[in-house]
């Protein structure tokens, strides 16, 4: 183990699998929807992390129009969060109804295996609407930050149910279309709903996360991220962190392009004064780490998210298991301040 020291003016943070680990609320979701548009979740998935609800959309939802697409991305990103939520409400509910806690205990911590079942067109226009960014079963993880423990795949999960679902001696029964499909809508449905309650997919701060923020002084980080306001503000303010004065999100307008593009930094550095040659980046997906990259900035991957093979050829300039590995103190006071960070690498 080597360690590095540098400086720098400010710091750009990326949000989901950098500062918060949501993953688990947002696979679920695009993995629904995936299956719901008759896709592969874990193909889906892999291709979508990191990148913005609004290009997503475009390639996977073609259908819907320009003036349709902020309120698409707005309805899609909000059910992640009630994705996250839909646990910890279930428990509120159980406790008001005098439910067992012991039998919904061991219902939600087992994870047999079972896993959200396709949508109807009706119910997931209705409950998505859009498309959004998330992150590969295959070549991603995510980890608890409290216990380094990799939390369950949602895609994988899916991908069992359906192996299992049909035996190959079944005969499939032959439906009235008048009724016995709108009552299979509704048992998908509901089977939908009871999986969403059912894991615990609440979002979770990351590893030396909040002593990272706090050795930081205001006005010399900001936040940029492929996700939407909706689900920005909200994945933040769920686990204590204030998002930042700067923070620059995929519905931002002055962005022409989202990552892998450097847009999101370079227009995070500019609002705080900065040039991104100045700057620190962290990031934690392939597409941001190439976009921080080609801000000029200094990039840091951290894997927590992806597994350090995924990344470490993306061209950052440390890779590391997460914010622990990085110390930073300032030196200087007022507009010649600056950030002193060494990385254990």
């Amino acid at each position: 183990m080597q360690s590095t020291t540098f400086r720098a003016d400010a710091v750009l943070f990326d949000m989901d699998g950098t500062l918060t680990d949501s993953i688990a609320a947002v696979e679920a979701a695009w993995g629904a929807v995936a299956i719901d548009l008759g896709l592969d979740p874990e193909t889906v998935i892999a291709a979508t992390h990191g990148k913005r609800a609004i290009d997503n959309l475009a390639f996977y939802r073609p259908e819907i129009k320009a003036h349709e697409m902020d309120a698409a991305v707005e309805a899609f990103e909000q059910s992640i969060l009630d994705f996250a939520d839909s646990y910890q409400k279930r428990a509120v509910r159980r406790r008001s109804s005098g439910e067992s806690s012991a039998g919904f205990s061991a219902h939600a911590g087992s994870d047999s295996g079972e896993s959200t079942p396709a949508l109807s067109d009706t119910a997931a226009s209705s409950r998505s609407g859009s498309l959004s960014t998330s992150t590969s079963t295959s070549s991603t993880t995510t980890t608890d930050s409290t216990t380094g423990a990799r939390r369950p795949s949602f895609a994988t999960r899916l991908s069992d149910m359906l192996a299992s679902a049909i035996s190959e001696d079944s005969v499939l029964p032959v439906f009235d279309e008048s009724t016995d499909e709108k009552r299979a809508d509704a048992d998908i449905e509901a089977a939908w709903e009871t999986e969403a309650d059912a894991v615990d997919r609440s979002i979770r701060i990351l590893p030396g996360v909040k002593n990272m923020i706090g050795c930081i002084p205001d006005g010399r980080y900001a936040v940029a991220t492929s996700g939407a306001k909706t689900y920005a503000y909200g994945a933040m303010t769920r686990v204590g962190i204030t998002p930042p004065p700067v923070t620059i999100t995929a519905d931002d307008k002055r962005l022409k392009a989202g990552k892998p593009a450097p847009d999101p930094f370079l227009l995070a550095a500019s609002c705080l004064g900065f040039d991104a040659k100045r700057c620190v980046v962290f990031e934690d997906s392939p597409s941001g780490i190439r976009a921080g990259v080609a801000s000029g900035a200094t990039v840091i991957a951290v894997c927590t998210s992806h597994e350090r093979s995924k990344v470490e050829n993306c061209g950052a300039h440390f890779v590391v298991e997460d914010m622990r590995k990085v110390r930073c103190v300032t030196e200087g006071e007022g507009a010649a301040m600056r950030l002193v960070f060494t990385v254990e690498h």
